[in-house]
């Protein structure tokens, strides 16, 4: 093991799991191989990388990362409420994960809020806005690039 420590121009392996405050996992890779990722190459949030800095290969820790630092508060503007016309032949309820495509052609997933014989109202915001997560890792390897 080196001492090199995690910070810009760095290469890091790692094991993580990324858990709600009620304990749920949403992500993990310790049951499967590591992941690996150049920092600032855009595979984590700037606010994780952050979190990390000053890590060295054999630390492991549990961080706290505030929405602020992770998928950032909701945005009102994120809920569109879209006429139930626009739904033919789909079977809407709560809940639903719904698949749009935006200018560019990419998709856009929104999550059905609330609904009723005239309007559909979707969240555009990402699934885990607002929410603070718990970031669990194990660093394996720091490579100085």
């Amino acid at each position: 093991m080196t001492d090199v420590r995690i910070g810009q121009n760095t290469q890091v392996t790692l094991h993580f799991a990324l858990h709600l405050e009620d304990g749920n996992t949403v992500d993990s890779t310790f049951d499967k191989a590591p992941a690996t990722f150049k920092v600032g190459d855009g595979n984590l949030l700037p606010g994780f990388e952050n979190a990390l800095f000053g890590l060295k290969a054999g630390d492991k820790r549990d961080l706290s990362v505030p929405p602020e630092n992770a998928f950032g508060q909701p945005n009102p503007q994120n809920l569109q409420i879209m006429p139930r016309s626009q739904f033919q032949d789909m079977e809407l309820a709560e809940g639903l994960l719904v698949i749009f495509n935006d200018a560019a052609n990419a998709e856009l997933p929104g999550i059905v809020k609330a609904l009723d014989d005239q309007q559909v109202t979707v969240d555009f915001n990402h699934p885990l806005a607002g929410k603070t997560l718990r970031f669990e890792v194990q660093i394996i390897d720091v490579q100085a690039l």
